[in-house]
């Protein structure tokens, strides 16, 4: 059953362990992919009932001359420190709401219950690895997110996003630029004058060393109000280009009012996020130097997204590639009860679930006063998104269809927000669960694909070669974990270009199944 390699419990591998090598690792692949996922489901006696809701497990692959070395750790966060000192689980998640024990006094469950009148949310940073300046942090959507020692795994210290700028919730998956500063938004959800979307901007050489953390270098670049101050919409990522922030407005909704009172009604955060259908999805555009929105309303139909692939400008045009799904039930998958179940009864159960559909969309910078209504305003030849103009000077927006069935894109990042041809990805034909390793080329429309029987590859991580030129010059990373309990977790390293293997690192120790991460290069001494 899928549960098997998703909702085990994982183990830490604390000290390095060399991989077994089969093939050659690059010479010049010199540095540590660093990944995050959960991996503690069950305490004491009590379990989860969400996959998104398991104990932070950080991995660490190293590659140097040639080997690989593994090592893992739960973050150390509090709410994994309170779970394991009380033998059970004692902090709230996404899928999992927690009531006091019972054999507390009167006193205690009563300054529990007005705790939770305004929700304190779990610092259980389970997402993804990031770096603010030059420190890195295990990042979640929370306000709270745990600086990590990217050589060791520790735990070194835990922020608060609203300690240096408005926000309750922020994405894990910010934006860098060339020059190393880091973009990032969230969502003010008791601000002075309603929820707003804060887009935000880290310097490069921010540091949390010796007491400086990184977010005290925190610029706020603008703020955008919510259309709606009860539902405020959920997002997990964003897009930029060199000038642009583009950020989706979409139907998939946080119902405040629903999330305040969470606690007193039974049931879970995740509950609390709606997708109305009938909506319309709101598509904004913000110049990243002055903060300014631009003027025309962008529209497009009502659609759930969670992963923007790339963007950039082109003659006019901001194009923006993500991957949308028709409705909001992949929450539901995982589950942990409806992973429980055998693969094949799995998959009928979810036969009607949304595949995801890798999308492009394009958005006119120049609109001429003149154009008459009913007109096309994207003028660009390699694409067949269309962008109306309406009566009312606004723009509706219809989606050329890149792929389907891609999920967790990856991309050359020195191509972030550059026109680009290549991505990479997890191929989910059959489920959510990914059981492939797929490359789209957009300029042909043709996807090759890396597969093996019984082995569950990770998000896809691209690496390029030193010097490279040419967009898909280097290497594609990705941790494999197997159904096949003789088959041992291994690294997967293909070359970017043929999709070829070109090594796999066997690992003699448990690796689970994670998220999200990223490849930090080995830095020369000076």
């Amino acid at each position: 059953m899928l549960k098997t390699i998703f909702g085990k419990n994982g183990t830490e591998t604390p000290e390095p362990v060399r991989a077994d090598i089969e093939g050659s690792v690059p010479d010049w692949l010199q540095g540590t992919l660093l990944r995050n996922g959960p991996g503690l489901f069950s305490i004491g006696d009590k379990t989860y009932n969400h996959w998104f809701d398991g104990m932070a497990l950080i991995h660490s692959y190293t590659f140097k001359d040639g080997e690989v070395f593994y090592r893992s750790k739960f973050l150390r966060s509090k709410t994994y420190k309170k779970n394991t000192a009380a033998n059970r689980i004692v902090v709230s998640e996404f899928g999992t709401m927690i009531y006091p024990d019972p054999c507390k006094n009167i006193f205690s469950k009563m300054f529990t219950h007005l705790c939770n009148a305004i929700p304190d949310f779990t610092d259980n940073n389970l997402i993804n690895i990031i770096r603010y300046g030059e420190d890195y942090y295990a990042s979640a959507e929370v306000n709270y997110i745990n600086q990590i020692d990217p050589e060791t795994l520790d735990t070194v210290g835990r922020a608060n996003y609203r300690n240096y700028i408005a926000l309750n919730l922020a994405t894990a998956h910010p934006h860098y630029d060339e020059h190393g500063n880091t973009y990032n938004m969230g969502t003010s959800i008791m601000s002075f004058g309603g929820p707003k979307y804060v887009i935000f901007k880290v310097p490069a050489n921010a540091s949390g060393q010796k007491g400086n953390l990184a977010l005290k270098n925190v610029k706020q670049v603008c703020s955008v109000p919510c259309r709606s101050s009860l539902f405020p919409s959920y997002f997990h990522s964003f897009g930029m280009t060199e000038n642009y922030i583009i950020f989706i407005e979409q139907p998939f909704k946080l119902d405040m009012l629903k999330l305040a009172t969470a606690y007193f009604r039974g049931i879970n955060w995740g509950t609390c996020l709606k997708y109305d259908q009938d909506d319309e999805t709101l598509i904004h555009l913000i110049n990243r130097t002055t903060g300014k929105a631009f003027s025309t309303k962008f529209y497009t139909d009502a659609l759930v997204v969670f992963h923007h692939i790339n963007a950039y400008e082109d003659e006019g045009h901001v194009v923006f590639d993500m991957i949308t799904y028709k409705d909001s039930n992949l929450y539901d998958m995982f589950y942990l009860q409806n992973m429980g179940r055998e693969a094949e009864d799995f998959t009928k159960a979810n036969e009607k679930w949304s595949p995801p559909v890798c999308q492009r969309f394009v958005l006119p910078l120049d609109i001429e006063k003149d154009a008459p209504v009913g007109s096309n305003l994207v003028k660009l030849n390699d694409t067949t998104a269309t962008a109306v103009l309406q009566k009312d000077k606004s723009v509706y927006c219809q989606p050329d269809t890149l792929l389907v069935g891609l999920e967790l894109p990856g991309i050359n990042y020195k191509f972030n927000s550059r026109k680009y041809r290549y991505f990479y990805g997890s191929r989910v034909e059959w489920s959510p669960h990914p059981n492939k390793i797929g490359k789209l080329d957009i300029v042909t429309r043709q996807c090759v694909e890396w597969t093996e029987e019984e082995c569950y590859p990770s998000e896809p991580v691209f690496v390029a070669s030193p010097g490279a030129v040419e967009e898909d010059d280097g290497v594609i990373l990705s941790s494999v974990v197997s159904l096949n309990p003789e088959k041992p977790p291994f690294m997967l390293v293909l070359d970017a270009k043929s999709f070829t293997e070109l090594a796999r690192a066997k690992i003699s120790s448990t690796v689970h199944m994670d998220l999200h991460g990223l490849f930090v290069p080995r830095q020369d001494p000076q």
